[in-house]
């Protein structure tokens, strides 16, 4: 029997130790970005504090930007009390830009979140909090929590859009929390075999005397390195019907040469 649809207001599996809170947001397009951004990385609890418009989450312009997370913006909850988007998180991550004289050590993100990260001493359920586009985070907000990240940007210019910001540091917490394997491309089943490369040589060579580029009788070492080009390449099956393909074209195009110029061939 399938299993219920959680609906719009159901919080995130517990297994997924992160929140993201965004604080009076001003505009759809990145609370649909930092859904996206969210489920790139593997995370899946947002909650929006008191956004400017109450339908928000159902915005064509939220919609498109999440660009693929709809689970996420679905699964996201609304609330009007910041206290009620911190519920069941132990460790509170405030995101600001302007240093406070007053509060919370800042930090920056990837020194603090090895120390939060489970399998240290004390993991965390960890809750990242993003302000206003408009004005940033209130003190009042800013000294609810535990730090304050500070992301490392250039001196002169260091505004960052709300959903960069939430990539950035969505990124830098999954690694801290183990990271993604990175998919390898395998190699290609279909590299030809040396037989087929001797094939290609023999080929290319007629072509190259044809077009008057080797001088037969004089080949030196163009050959052999081309022989060695090949096999540091890996070149394919398709890769040599190519090259065999363009050996033709060469020879069907241009009248053979008698005599060939003086850098036929190579030292």
């Amino acid at each position: 029997m399938p299993s219920a649809d959680p609906g719009p207001h159901a919080p995130a599996p517990a297994s997924d130790p992160t929140r993201f809170v965004l604080i009076e947001t001003s505009h759809p397009g990145n609370v649909g970005s930092t859904a996206r951004a969210m489920k790139v990385m593997g995370f899946r609890d947002l909650v929006l504090v008191r956004p400017r418009f109450a339908d928000v989450l159902s915005q064509e312009e939220t919609v498109a930007m999440a660009s693929g997370a709809a689970d996420i913006l679905a699964r996201a909850r609304i609330v009007d009390r910041i206290e009620d988007a911190l519920d069941g998180c132990t460790f509170v991550c405030a995101t600001a830009m302007t240093p406070r004289d007053f509060g919370p050590p800042t930090r920056e993100p990837r020194s603090l979140f090895a120390e939060l990260a489970p399998g240290t001493p004390h993991p965390h359920r960890v809750a990242f909090l993003f302000g206003s586009e408009r004005y940033g985070m209130s003190n009042e907000d800013v000294y609810r929590a535990h730090a304050v990240l500070s992301i490392p940007t250039h001196p002169d210019y260091g505004s960052l859009n709300l959903a960069q910001a939430v990539q950035l540091v969505a990124y830098d917490w999954r690694q801290a929390l183990g990271g993604f394997p990175v998919t390898a491309r395998a190699a290609d089943p279909q590299v030809a075999d040396a037989q087929a490369v001797q094939g290609l040589l023999r080929h290319l060579e007629s072509s190259l005397v044809h077009l008057g580029y080797l001088d037969p009788a004089s080949p030196k070492k163009l050959m052999p390195r081309l022989n060695q080009l090949f096999n540091r390449a890996a070149v394919t099956k398709e890769e040599v019907h190519i090259l065999r393909g363009i050996a033709r074209a060469i020879e069907k195009t241009r009248p053979a040469v008698d005599t060939p110029p003086a850098l036929g061939g190579d030292e």
